[in-house]
């Protein structure tokens, strides 16, 4: 059994996955994509299957159509990453679902967008539709922070800040859950706690072991499936009186600090995956 690991920059995680690969038994094939080139006239891999983990998303959506264009099956599929790789996309996705998560509404200008906040009420947060880590997301308590913001969106060159997405302030407790599916389970959980309206582990959130109840796993298990399932990180707020929300669903989840906190080693669980979903 190959199973080949697709990165731009190896990372922990992606180290730590190769060296999972080869003390399970199978061989490890790294696929570097920044000093790679795919004929895409001749799609080939000698591999039995891929785990995708490029930051980039560009590279990944691009380097997995190929790897599938070989025949090679991909975790995660290309469909799932497309859906997560856009906001919008994911909410689409979780709202046929039935997924519960913080209102949110899409504007095309600043004048519709300033409209979007009234209705949804100081603060908003307004994010990019695509990116991770919590960067260049703004919380706008009024409409002079959230004009300033949008301003800046504007003269931004790239046209996807020219799409403002406004989502409701959560007054959640301080901290969020990232939720860790692989297949149909929910392996482990982590709180990112952090007294910045912004819990991301990556701006220095601290992570925490989190408890896993019946309600929590069942949303979670819902959001998976909606983006088409494989491995995943699901991030879920606590609203006091809602419950549990769905911010968003991550299809390249960082895993360090969870390993750290919690002793449960993703890497195991994502191999696992990987060659099961060969054998199929």
């Amino acid at each position: 059994m190959k199973v080949a690991l697709a990165f731009d920059h190896p990372r922990w995680e992606e180290k730590h996955i190769l060296e999972v690969i080869t003390s399970m038994g199978y061989k490890a094939v790294p696929i570097p994509l920044r000093s790679t080139s795919l004929d895409l006239s001749k799609p080939k891999l000698d591999a039995n299957v891929v785990i995708q983990r490029a930051i980039s998303s560009v590279r990944a959506i691009t380097s997995t159509s190929y790897f599938a264009a070989a025949g090679v099956p991909v975790v995660n599929s290309l469909f799932t990453q497309l859906i997560c790789d856009n906001k919008v996309l994911t909410d689409m996705a979780l709202s046929r679902a039935g997924v519960p998560r913080p209102r949110t509404i899409v504007a095309y200008s600043e004048e519709e967008a300033m409209k979007a906040a009234e209705e949804l009420g100081y603060p908003v947060v307004v994010k990019p539709i695509q990116g991770s880590w919590g960067r260049l997301q703004a919380l706008a308590k009024d409409p002079d922070t959230l004009l300033t913001v949008l301003e800046f969106r504007e003269a931004m060159p790239s046209p996807q800040f020219k799409v403002h997405y406004i989502q409701e302030f959560v007054k959640k407790p301080n901290r969020d859950i990232r939720a860790f599916v692989v297949g149909g389970s929910v392996r482990t959980a982590i709180y990112r706690i952090s007294s910045n309206w912004r819990t991301n582990t990556a701006l220095g959130g601290k992570a925490e072991p989190a408890k896993i109840d019946s309600e929590l796993e069942e949303i979670v298990l819902r959001a998976a499936g909606a983006v088409g399932g494989g491995v995943l990180g699901v991030d879920v707020v606590e609203d006091p009186e809602r419950g549990y929300l769905v911010l968003e669903v991550n299809s390249n989840v960082d895993f360090k600090n969870t390993y750290r906190v919690t002793g449960h080693d993703l890497a195991k669980d994502i191999v696992e995956y990987a060659v099961n979903l060969a054998k199929m």
